[in-house]
């Protein structure tokens, strides 16, 4: 039986930590989450019926400012999952020294089964239940796993009409056309492309010719796969939750999306050959992307990833147990709070530009946001010479160290 993801960020910190001097307390006060919120809230189905939904909000930290984390639709959604991926945010922010704690939420459904408007019903009575935390200053919301641009917009309207004004800095990942910033729908997966490049040049690897596997072909692997393969890398595997396909010839990502925007899957894409997700993560490549949901990359099956890189798209993808096993087997891996932080980066540009309602160009969104992912990559990977450790220990080791210091600073109430 697999860890909780609360169990693995727990361990990760855990080892983590025993590398630092925190004052007596400190390391256990960041080990649990500061605020918690679950709430159990009817919807009105279109059959006239009302169906209970439960929800969850956390907040892992506010010492250095605002929490901030996405929002997620999965029928798998659990509290213990909110915590991880809420913790996993205040080091994510702390890594590339964004103004913000951690926080995450996630409601337990099934949106495909949902009809539009139940979903928007469910958004606005979720949004509503949980505004008692939501603020600009104090708890901003984000489009994660299953929600969307539209659905941060009903978060926004909502919100707004509680307060009786326009508030747009409340969420980020919102239409353009509502005060949502250029280039967020593509931030996340733009930042693994540059992490992945920044990690070959660390490995002296050529990008021109390497062979991609992205796990997770959604906003993420997406993105991430048509980018690298803009700038030379060869994309030989992609799936999604139904199943994938691989050529190692190449895949060409653009006519990958077209295929499954018109049928929905990829498994049956003709220019290549059906592969499921556990033979997707041991194909013949030099990077994996994990891309789709934590827990992918186990005990189980770290002994059979053929990459030599692994770049973590999603929040999660390799368990403590299978990095030992990959750290034995020389793979190295980009963890996911500095390889998937351009999500969050892009949302804190949109937060500013709304707070200031000063907009700026797409060009100058992609040249700011490569800049902090280069600049954090590298302030990781010098953290990693100097200790003498993996990327995934140093990254902790910086984000730990500067929420502690920001307590300290701050000191203990009362």
């Amino acid at each position: 039986m697999h860890p909780s993801p609360y169990q693995m960020a727990l361990a990760q910190y855990d080892r983590a930590v025993k590398s630092l001097s925190l004052k007596r307390g400190i390391d256990e006060f960041l080990r649990v989450p500061q605020r918690e919120l679950t709430v159990n809230f009817p919807v009105r189905m279109d059959d006239g019926g009302v169906r209970i939904f439960t929800g969850h909000r956390v907040h892992h930290s506010m010492a250095r400012g605002p929490t901030k984390g996405g929002i997620r639709y999965h029928p798998a959604v659990t509290l213990d999952e909110v915590r991880a991926l809420a913790m996993w945010m205040t080091w994510k922010c702390a890594v590339m020294n964004l103004p913000y704690g951690g926080a995450k939420g996630g409601v337990v459904c099934d949106p495909k089964q949902l009809s539009p408007r139940e979903l928007e019903n469910l958004t606005r009575r979720y949004a509503t239940e949980i505004s008692p935390l939501m603020s600009p200053e104090g708890d901003i919301p984000a489009p994660d796993v299953n929600t969307t641009p539209q659905i941060m917009a009903w978060i926004m309207d909502t919100y707004s009409m509680h307060r009786g004004h326009r508030v747009p800095a409340v969420v980020t990942g919102k239409p353009v056309g509502v005060g949502g910033s250029l280039g967020r729908v593509e931030a996340t997966g733009r930042g693994v492309m540059v992490a992945t490049r920044e990690a070959l040049a660390r490995l002296r690897r050529p990008l021109n010719g390497a062979r991609v596997a992205v796990q997770g072909f959604g906003n993420v692997g997406r993105v991430a796969a048509a980018l690298l393969h803009d700038i030379g890398a060869r994309i030989v595997a992609a799936s999604d939750s139904t199943g994938g396909t691989s050529n190692p010839r190449g895949l060409d990502p653009s006519r990958l999306r077209h295929h499954k925007e018109e049928s929905g899957r990829l498994v049956d894409y003709p220019g290549g050959e059906p592969i499921d997700n556990a033979a997707l993560l041991a194909t013949d490549c030099d990077i994996l992307i994990p891309a789709a949901l934590e827990q992918q990359i186990t005990a189980a099956n770290a002994e059979q990833i053929r990459a030599r890189l692994i770049v973590e798209g999603a929040n999660g993808p390799v368990t403590p147990e299978a990095d030992a096993i990959l750290a034995a087997r020389d793979v190295a891996v980009v963890p996911d709070i500095l390889a998937n932080a351009g999500g969050v980066v892009v949302s804190y540009f949109e937060w500013v530009q709304d707070l200031q309602s000063f907009f700026w160009t797409e060009e100058e969104i992609n040249q700011r946001l490569e800049r902090l992912m280069i600049r954090a990559f590298r302030e990781v990977a010098a953290a990693a010479d100097d200790r003498g450790t993996d990327l995934r220990t140093a990254a902790l080791l910086r984000a730990i160290e500067l929420v502690a210091d920001a307590i300290m600073i701050l000191g203990i109430y009362p």
